[in-house]
This record gives C-alpha cells, sequence and structure tokens, in this order.
C-alpha cells in the first residue's frame, strides 16, 4: 500500500490536491515541532451512544470522492475507500481513510496499490488510459473483504469493473495485502434484452439466502441487479443475461447511477444518486431511494411510483454548504457520501467526505438537512493553576448537524498553534467539549488555548484562553 500523501498542485474542485487538514483551523507549518512546553491532554472518555442525525467531521476529509463506508469488527476502525487521484496522481488508485472515533476525525491512510494494474491498461490500450480508478465498493464476507472498483473511459460506456481482496483491513497486520483478481463485468456489453449499460458503480448485497448481488450502472440504460457466487465474488453464470432492470429514469441521458441496495428491517432500500456529479458548484447530485420486500424488485417510493419508470424519493441534496451530495454507500444506518464543500476556503468546492446517521420514520430513511451553522456559546476562559494540578478549559457549541469542537494550544504567544498532545476530547451530544492538562508546571505559564467549532454549513474560532500556572504549595 501507499502512504505518499496527496499533492497540492491541483487547486480545483476536482480529484486532485491536498487533503486538507482540519477545515476551520489548520496547524501552522512548523507547530507540531513545538512540543517541549505543551501540557499532556487527558485521554478522551468514551463517547456516548450516538444519536441519528449529521456527524460533523475533522482531520482529513478531502478529496473523497465516491466514499465505500466499513466498519472493522476486529478493532473499530471506520474505513472509507473512495475514487483515485485525477491523472495517476499518486498512482490513480483507490483511497484509503481511517477513522478511530466513529467517524469524527479522519487521517489519510494511502492508496491500496502504488500504480494501475497493467492489465486494465492493456485493456483500454486502443485509446485513452483511465486515469483513476473509480467508485470503490467493500464488502466483507467469511473472513474476506472484497473491493471492487472500476475504471473507464470517461464520457463512454467502455468500463470495467474489477475486483481485489483482502483478509484484514489492518495496514499494520502482517498478512495485509489487496490481491487483484481481475475483471469482474465490462462493458459495452449486452444485458438483460440486449440493452447498454456502463459497468461502474459496483454496490454489493446479499439477499436472504445469502446469495449475493451487485447492483450496477451508470446512465445509459440505468441500474441493473446481476447475481455473483461465493467465495470468487463473480458472475453467476448468465448473470448478465439473466440481470434485472431496476432503475430507469426514461428522460434524456437517463441522469441515475451510484446504486446501493440496504437491508433493513424486511426490507431493501435502493439508494441511488440521480442527476449530475463532478462540477463544482453546479454539481446537482442527490440521493433518492426506494424499496421492495424482494431483492431484485421492483422498488417503489413514498408516492407507490416505480424507480423503473422514474420514481425515487429524495431524501439529500444541496444544502446549506454541502454541493452535490451523492456517491453514496450504506453502513450500519451511517449514509457516506460526498459533496462539494461551498465553505472550503482554500480550495472552493473541494470534494469532501459527509456522513449521517440516518433516522428511520415508518419505514422511511431519514436526513436531517437543517442548515444552522456552528457558534460557540460557551468559550474556553482563562485558568489558573498551581503547577503540578489539572486544568480544564469547556466550551459549547450549537447547530445542526451537531458541530464538532477541535482545540489548539500555542506556546509561542499565538504565532503557531498545535493540536494538544494525546487527542482531541469528544464532543458530547449537548455540544459540551471539555480540554484536561494534567500535571501543569512552571513552563506551562503563559500557554495559550482555544476552541473551534465546525461542522458542514460554518465554523467559529474562540479567543484565545491563557493558562497561568501559579506556585504550588511548598
Amino acid at each position: 500500500m501507499s502512504r505518499t500523501r496527496p499533492a497540492t498542485r491541483f487547486a480545483v474542485a476536482a480529484l486532485t490536491g491536498l487533503a486538507l487538514l482540519a477545515p476551520a483551523v489548520p496547524a501552522a507549518a512548523g507547530a507540531a515541532t513545538r512540543t517541549s512546553t505543551s501540557a499532556t491532554a487527558a485521554t478522551p472518555a468514551t463517547a456516548p451512544e450516538p444519536a441519528s442525525g449529521g456527524i460533523s467531521v475533522t482531520g482529513e476529509t478531502s478529496p473523497i470522492h465516491d466514499p465505500a463506508l466499513i466498519v472493522d469488527d476486529e478493532d473499530g476502525t471506520w474505513y472509507v475507500y473512495s475514487t483515485g487521484l485525477l491523472n495517476r496522481e499518486n498512482g490513480g488508485t483507490v483511497q484509503i481513510w481511517a477513522s478511530h472515533d466513529e467517524g469524527t476525525t479522519w487521517a489519510y491512510e494511502g492508496t491500496v496499490w502504488d500504480r494501475i494494474p497493467a492489465w486494465i491498461d492493456a485493456h483500454f490500450a486502443d485509446g485513452d488510459l483511465p486515469g483513476n480508478l473509480w467508485a470503490p465498493e467493500i464488502y466483507e464476507h467469511d473472513g474476506t473483504y472484497y473491493l471492487y472498483y472500476s475504471a473507464s473511459r470517461f464520457g463512454t460506456n467502455n468500463s470495467v469493473t474489477a475486483l481485489a481482496t483482502n483478509t484484514t483491513l489492518d495496514p499494520d497486520d502482517p498478512d495485509y495485502e489487496w490481491v487483484d483478481q481481475g475483471p469482474v463485468v465490462t462493458s459495452p456489453n449486452p444485458i438483460e434484452n440486449g440493452k447498454t449499460f456502463n459497468a461502474i458503480d459496483a454496490g454489493i448485497v446479499e439477499d436472504a439466502d445469502g446469495t449475493p448481488y451487485m447492483a450496477i450502472g451508470s446512465f445509459w440504460y440505468g441500474i441493473f441487479l446481476v447475481e455473483l457466487e461465493w467465495p470468487s465474488g463473480k458472475l453467476a453464470p448468465d448473470a448478465l443475461a439473466n440481470a434485472t432492470h431496476l432503475v430507469d429514469r426514461f428522460m434524456w441521458g437517463n441522469p441515475v447511477e451510484a446504486p446501493y441496495i440496504y437491508s433493513h428491517d424486511g426490507w431493501y432500500y435502493l439508494f441511488v444518486s440521480f442527476d449530475f456529479c463532478c462540477q463544482g458548484a453546479n454539481s446537482t447530485y442527490k440521493v433518492a431511494v426506494g424499496r421492495s420486500r424482494s431483492i431484485t424488485g421492483p422498488y417503489l417510493d413514498k408516492d407507490g411510483n416505480n424507480m423503473f419508470g422514474g420514481g425515487g424519493t429524495v431524501i439529500l441534496q444541496s444544502h446549506g454548504g454541502m454541493v452535490g451530495t451523492g456517491g453514496q454507500s450504506v453502513y450500519d444506518d451511517v449514509l457516506a457520501f460526498h459533496y462539494y464543500d461551498a465553505l472550503n476556503e482554500q480550495i472552493p468546492y473541494f470534494p469532501t467526505l459527509g456522513l449521517h446517521r440516518l433516522a428511520w420514520e415508518d419505514g422511511w430513511p431519514v436526513v436531517d438537512q437543517t442548515v444552522d451553522p456552528a457558534t460557540l456559546t460557551t468559550a474556553p476562559q482563562a485558568a489558573s493553576v498551581p503547577a503540578g494540578r489539572t486544568a480544564r478549559f469547556t466550551a459549547v457549541a450549537e447547530g445542526t448537524p451537531l458541530p464538532v469542537i477541535t482545540w489548539e494550544v500555542s506556546d509561542d504567544g499565538g504565532a503557531t498553534w498545535h493540536a494538544p498532545a494525546g487527542g482531541q476530547p469528544v464532543t458530547s451530544p449537548d455540544g459540551t467539549s471539555t480540554l484536561t492538562l494534567v500535571r501543569v508546571n512552571p513552563l506551562h505559564d503563559g500557554l495559550l488555548v482555544r476552541a473551534t467549532a465546525s461542522n458542514a454549513h460554518g465554523h467559529e474560532t474562540s479567543e484565545p484562553a491563557t493558562l497561568t500556572v501559579t506556585r504550588g504549595r511548598p
């Protein structure tokens, strides 16, 4: 696996450029080396049971496009696999991101491979080669992780969805290796009654009997369902001829893609992205859904309209700082998607990770699209503490989705800022976060502390609060 950092030379709202640090307050260059006088932060408390609603994310959350979310059952790490960078930047292969605090703080972990497999270049040798690998999907079955990914000649349905397998998600495990298993399905190729389709955007699901299926498609004739087989993870015999045509909008261009089928409470829910992605501020992507008792459909929306014929209930679309929401996956009731960040001051409309814990009302998934920018209702105050004791700074935030509060400290009068040692405290469901600095000493006298509340629709940073360390009792 490559651990090369994304480069910074592209400043456009596309799949290139820097994986940004904390969105509101990136640490100054070199600040991480100034740790000699930084007080030690206490270990963050265990987060309470999460409620439904948006998850405000921080850390390295861009450029993420087409996120496939999975949680490692071994250690609880959240992983997102996303589309590779354009023009084979960092090899152009599938990117990996990880969170160790249930989806709040993210870090870039590298790429699946250092380069696009040679067989893909051979497959496309008659013309332009794919500049990156697209739209990954990851699924676990019987101890094996199946990573599906797509390559395509942009603007055509000359495409392939392929497969790689691994026995662990942990890059530090000695058995960690993504083994390329080659192509699964290609297009142009006839599917169900001789129709044309585009072999990208795989989504994997099993029916009640454990039979695996792949939902696949983008524009052209729309979305199809094809049967797979275990343990190969590849097409069952006659899968294309026996495919089920799930979604067709019967409109110019048929703008539908990114199918993902999710089982919940006896229903199968088909999530798709309507309209157009990848256009920054002009993106019109939105997430729609239908449901069926049968994995093969028909999938009807809340009004009873069949998704094969234009139906689909839109549950997520552009709002506030989020533009062009789509490219979704669902894991354990968490909807993962990308959006173009209208509030990114460094690179406007950069593709960014979005997460939302679904609520369920009357058997339908619900996404709260309230726009309420993050604000600090309580800012950290100056503290005076005897040497050897513990200092505490508290901040409270409001907003929808619930803001995340991140903390920074400065030991040079505010010239540079960096994260406190020991990690970030959690933000509780009431918006409270407390930074605890243990065993302060005279070297910490004058330490500055500040808090930033952030969500997708805004951020606010407090004025610095000063720590004064007094002489303790003899």
